[in-house]
């Protein structure tokens, strides 16, 4: 999108384009056919391509994703709102008052702060993102200042906060290169030598992390959104699992880990989320429900006693079935499971594959876990609670 077709959108004439593609909610030839009675086809495709994204963007932003404006590769790398929501109320509760977002993108992140109560700035070498961050701004009804600026030429000094989401991207698709980010990582390491908060990729070593510096990760709803490098005043702990659901946030750190031994399997097993497997913390999680691990190399941890715990999903072991595929299939079969969920952690499976060999028919449905179990294969059937 040019920044001259954006700045249009924005005017009176493009504002009622787009209220007309919003309405029309699709970019069919009929829609085209119509919009082009009205504005040019380049002016239609803009509008249509907003509209689009904007229905895109509601798994994100909720609800104000229909007041926004986006770029498809700025709301790909865009933070959702929870995520960022919960950012921002860590810098308040640090007492943060003012913030500069270096590589403010379409403003996610700067948008979350800036309600939260800080004094925002936010700069990014793409005139485009500049322009639709600034609009986004003004759409909420949020304070805010963004400029097009050089990120690694930015005097922080005057802020409180500094906030970078360095760019993971290059010519040749997603990079997991630390040097090959934008900011590089010999910025990033100057930057974490002051109060500041990184956003990088979830898979980022934990060999990386400076000693002195804070590593979080984040999962919504189950998924792992992201990690967070936090500095200076900003870091808590040395690991950090955060995970947002239905019924708010919870946080497990490393100090809550007293470690946990490997014990046999027992009347139930738990699933620990992702951002807790990241973080290393999946020991927290076996002492936390008075357990311990099926193995020392693989992330499912097992206890005797039902817990409800936002940092895993719990299981009721039902029985353990033949590992091989052979003797697995005969017992599905012979207990009716038509429907199978089959769960794998640490052995060569492809669920899709194995499922579509075991042939299965029945009206039952069941769920599956393949794992090791002290080094050796083992089948459970399990039942969520």
């Amino acid at each position: 999108m040019h920044l001259d077709a954006f700045r249009w959108l924005l005017t009176d004439d493009g504002q009622r384009l787009l209220a007309a593609a919003v309405e029309a909610g699709d970019d069919s030839l009929a829609t085209l056919t119509r919009l082009r009675r009205i504005a040019e086809p380049d002016q239609v495709a803009v509008a249509l391509t907003q509209a689009m994204l904007r229905v895109k963007a509601r798994d994100k932003f909720g609800a104000d994703a229909d007041r926004m404006y986006f770029t498809p590769d700025g709301l790909e790398q865009a933070t959702r709102r929870r995520v960022a929501e919960h950012r921002a109320a860590r810098l308040v509760a640090a007492s943060a008052r003012t913030l500069v977002d270096l590589g403010c993108g379409i403003g996610g992140d700067l948008l979350a702060a800036s309600r939260a109560g800080l004094t925002c700035a936010g700069v990014d070498l793409d005139p485009v993102r500049i322009a639709v961050a600034e609009a986004n701004l003004a759409a909420l009804g949020l304070p805010g200042a963004v400029q097009v600026a050089d990120a690694t030429t930015v005097n922080t000094d005057p802020f409180d906060v500094a906030f970078a989401d360095p760019a993971r991207r290059t010519a040749r698709g997603r990079t997991f290169d630390v040097d090959d980010w934008t900011p590089p990582w010999p910025f990033v390491e100057g930057l974490l030598a002051r109060d500041s908060c990184v956003k990088v990729a979830p898979g980022i070593p934990h060999d990386l992390v400076p000693a002195d510096v804070e590593a979080e990760w984040v999962s919504d709803h189950g998924e792992v959104k992201e990690a967070a490098l936090w500095s200076g005043r900003l870091a808590t702990t040395r690991r950090r699992a955060t995970v947002i659901g239905d019924g708010g946030l919870a946080t497990l750190t490393d100090e809550d880990d007293p470690g946990a031994p490997v014990v046999p399997v027992g009347e139930f097993l738990y699933e620990p989320d992702g951002a807790v497997i990241r973080a290393g913390l999946v020991t927290a999680v076996a002492a936390g429900v008075g357990g311990g691990l099926v193995d020392e190399h693989i992330a499912y941890v097992t206890a005797d006693g039902a817990f409800r715990t936002p940092f895993a999903r719990g299981y009721r072991v039902l029985e353990e079935l033949p590992y091989r595929e052979k003797q697995l299939r005969a017992a599905l079969r012979e207990r009716g499971i038509g429907r199978l969920t089959i769960k794998k952690r640490g052995v060569d499976v492809v669920p899709e594959q194995l499922r579509a060999r075991l042939s299965l028919r029945g009206d039952e449905e069941a769920t599956l876990v393949l794992t090791r179990v002290a080094g050796a294969g083992v089948a459970l059937l399990v039942a969520p609670f």
